[in-house]
């Protein structure tokens, strides 16, 4: 695949996905979430694949929406539900699919791209990267599902915490708190991710996707429940003419 989103096969069983944007650093359009949804649905469809590395093209793996085109995102409700949903089925083909995902974070993860670091089974950030959630001061919602799993990962506290201030947060900080599995010098980000995904690779099929159906899907209930909540809330979000005000003022 080329265009917003790459996709390699990198032997032994493991195929690289990465957000093309980098020029906009892989900010998120409605193309780049087609493309990434049918690259994850490609994926987990393949026998031959048994585990993903998601990364991005550049110095960012995903600096959340692109507010150049906010406008367009908001036309009207049923053109902002259509998108925020297209968002939400990111979250499906990675929680909900059959083959585990491992995040190979660098640079900015923010807002969606924050909300999919979250999604990955496993997570691993060069030293260098950054996160927050903005969509709070914006007048928008998460979504991601991040309602139902950062919680889990970080407890309620900090999750409550980290959406609604949206402070900056570091790699060191994320691994403290649990979001991520390791921080690597940026030399050895795609090595460290592709080496995890290919010992996850070998795995029996069967046992891992048992696995990750019964730790993330008590099950796919909750989370669809919360994802449906999110998408009422960001909708909400992007059609308050005082959000378009905020998000021009935003930086």
């Amino acid at each position: 695949m080329t265009g917003t989103v790459l996709t390699e096969d990198l032997g032994d069983g493991v195929r690289k996905i990465s957000l093309n944007r980098p020029e906009r650093l892989n900010a998120i359009v409605p193309e780049l979430l087609d493309d990434l949804v049918e690259a994850l649905t490609a994926a987990d469809k393949d026998e031959a694949v048994g585990a993903i590395v998601l990364t991005g093209e550049g110095r960012a793996f995903c600096s959340g929406d692109d507010l150049k085109d906010f406008e367009d995102q908001v036309s009207d409700e049923v053109g902002t539900t259509a998108y925020v949903e297209r968002i939400q089925d990111v979250t499906r083909a990675m929680v909900l699919g059959d083959t585990p995902v491992v995040g190979a974070i660098r640079g900015w993860a923010v807002g969606g791209g924050l909300e999919w670091v979250i999604n990955c089974d496993f997570a691993i950030a060069s030293e260098g990267t950054r996160f927050f959630f903005p969509e709070i001061s914006w007048g928008l919602f998460v979504t991601g599902g991040v309602t139902e799993l950062l919680p889990r990962l970080v407890g309620l506290q900090r999750a409550r915490d980290m959406i609604l201030f949206g402070d900056r947060f570091d790699a060191q900080q994320a691994y403290e708190w649990g979001m991520i599995r390791e921080v690597v010098p940026d030399e050895d980000l795609l090595e460290k991710s592709t080496t995890l995904a290919k010992r996850l690779a070998t795995l029996p099929k069967g046992p891992l996707q048992d696995l990750r159906r019964i730790l993330t899907r008590p099950g796919g209930a909750s989370l669809e429940m919360a994802m449906a909540l999110e998408t009422e809330a960001t909708v909400r979000g992007f059609l308050d003419p005082e959000t378009a005000r905020r998000i021009k003022g935003f930086g």
